[in-house]
């Protein structure tokens, strides 16, 4: 009785063991070359190598590259890296730049900066 109690004990331990082995692995697997690839391409820091890109540190503003740039041609502050370009603000009137000038070609008031537009 008590050899197997031993056993069960031993193939427990091995069993932890390994699960923590996986655990272990997974997440260095975490920086490999395609993640390192990806935070290089898109300015992220997925793997942990580049620590400079994180967002919000003073070499990288909040958001990624892909979500500043949509901010820059959009005029929208998706990133957060823009807050001077948040809607309603004294630079920045409620909509996008696109639906602002889509209210002053068609006379409407979908982006809201222009309410004297609106249907009497």
């Amino acid at each position: 009785m008590r050899h197997r109690e031993i056993l069960s004990a031993i193939a427990v331990s091995a069993t932890l063991l390994g699960l923590a082995a996986c655990d272990s692995a997974r997440s260095v697997d975490s920086n490999t070359a395609g993640t390192r690839a990806y935070d290089r391409a898109t300015g992220t820091n997925t793997s942990g190598a580049y620590p400079a890109q994180s967002d919000g540190t003073r070499a990288n503003p909040a958001g990624t590259e892909a979500t500043r740039a949509l901010d820059r041609a959009a005029g929208t502050n998706t990133s957060g890296a823009y807050p001077s370009q948040r809607d309603g603000t004294a630079a920045n009137p409620p909509g996008t730049a696109a639906t602002r000038a889509y209210d002053r070609a068609t006379g409407s008031n979908a982006s809201g900066a222009y309410p004297q537009n609106q249907a009497r």
